[in-house]
């Protein structure tokens, strides 16, 4: 199993506040589906900061997510091991397939593959 990118998601309802300063930061927004923007750096897009105000399927925000090249694997890893499986693993209607996790010291991590 590949990790592909790790990216910290901040809680907030603070969009256009954080667009502006993450912009003074050099990211620039590569997605805003209106529950969450992620800001990218241009000439390292795989260095990401999320933020978002709720999450749209699932109970909870989580405090980051990893990008695998296999999510079914890393789930079906995680469920063996006894891990809380937080959201269960499904295909999202803007092209990602998930699941959330809780790691050892409580944060929940959104656990994703493209389709």
């Amino acid at each position: 199993m590949a990790v592909r990118r790790v990216m910290p998601i901040i809680q907030s309802e603070a969009a256009q506040e954080s667009r502006d300063f993450y912009g003074l930061l050099g990211f620039e927004e590569v997605m805003n589906l209106g529950w969450i923007a992620t800001f990218a750096s241009p000439s390292t897009p795989t260095a990401q900061i999320s933020v978002m105000s709720g999450d749209k399927t699932a109970p909870v925000v989580p405090d980051l997510s990893v990008e695998v090249d296999d999510v079914d694997a890393v789930h079906a890893a995680l469920r063996e091991s006894g891990a809380e499986i937080v959201h269960p693993l499904q295909d999202e209607e803007w092209g990602v397939r998930r699941f959330f996790v809780r790691d050892p010291n409580g944060r929940v991590v959104n656990v994703l593959s493209h389709r």
